[in-house]
């Protein structure tokens, strides 16, 4: 009998307690969960996108903590993001100070997208406006690492000109669009490349000099366009203006060239106010990101302007 008791009490339900909520505790409590909620559920591309935004407009290498504390995420997401993007080579990592950079495949990628706007945006015809205005050759170039890249070129018609096109490649310390954009960089990061590069002397007007470049970098920031005084190619010089992107820096450059028989660097420098004309149109028609329907996505600019 005394076994059926205890069977039969071990049935009687249990003395449950319940505690009464306020609303107000209740919302607190939705809203810290569906604010966790939302940073956890957001697509894998969506949060890849977002941490390599942010590496891309930063001025300087940025690290884990960084990051998170820019996007309000948990660090094992940013962790386990930056690993998937240097599996793929889209960043690079300074093992030394935990760093973070952009990586050689999203270089790449960068050029093939400017490369692919240049082709589908009125780069083309713009180019062709403005050969047809001022006479002279002219091209729209970006850095990449220490080289400058043409992107898009538009020859002019006299049987004497540089036979160059999109794609082609020329030395940085030795041509106007390459002095431009070292001018316009992080003093730190211009130094890093000059310091790795061979800079050959082409022509007697070849500045090799860091300190040299420097003064000519002063003058070009003052001025607002740089010039190349037969320093690649004897007989050719040309001027650059920059183009810049909305947060206002010099990602591409934009020049005229010609034989100095033909055009001296005075008569470059009247072609300014045209050539200006033109990089603020290119400025605003391809390298001003436009919208992307979702207020809360604010890409930036992906040109090769190298950061500290």
């Amino acid at each position: 009998m005394g076994q059926i008791k205890n069977i039969i009490e071990s049935m009687v339900p249990m003395r449950l307690t319940f505690r009464i909520v306020q609303p107000k505790v209740i919302n607190k409590i939705g809203e810290r969960y569906m604010a966790d909620y939302q940073k956890e559920s957001g697509s894998a591309l969506q949060k890849a996108t977002l941490v390599l935004d942010t590496l891309l407009q930063s001025k300087r290498p940025e690290n884990l903590a960084d990051i998170s504390s820019k996007l309000d995420l948990p660090r094992q997401t940013v962790h386990r993001v930056f690993r998937q993007l240097k599996d793929l080579n889209l960043v690079r990592r300074d093992l030394a100070r935990e760093h973070y950079y952009v990586g050689a495949r999203m270089i790449h990628l960068s050029l093939k997208a400017l490369r692919s706007a240049a082709r589908l945006a009125p780069i083309r015809s713009t180019l062709r406006k403005l050969v047809s205005d001022i006479g002279e050759t002219c091209n729209v170039g970006i850095m990449e690492r220490d080289e400058i890249v043409y992107i898009d070129r538009v020859g002019c018609d006299w049987p004497l000109r540089l036979q160059l096109s999109a794609g082609s490649r020329i030395p940085i310390h030795a041509s106007a669009i390459g002095k431009l954009l070292l001018a316009h960089l992080p003093c730190r990061t211009r130094r890093r490349i000059l310091d790795s590069i061979s800079m050959l002397k082409f022509m007697q007007n070849t500045m090799t000099e860091i300190d040299d470049l420097e003064l000519e970098f002063k003058q070009i920031r003052r001025k607002g366009y740089a010039v190349n005084n037969e320093e690649n190619l004897k007989g050719l010089v040309d001027l650059a203006v920059p183009i810049y992107d909305r947060d206002g820096r010099a990602v591409a450059g934009l020049a005229v060239h010609a034989p100095v028989a033909r055009m001296t660097l005075q008569d470059a420098a009247e072609k300014l106010p045209n050539m200006r004309a033109v990089a603020g149109k290119l400025q605003h028609e391809v390298f001003e990101p436009q919208s992307t329907g979702d207020s809360s996505y604010q890409p930036t600019n992906v040109g090769m302007s190298i950061v500290d």
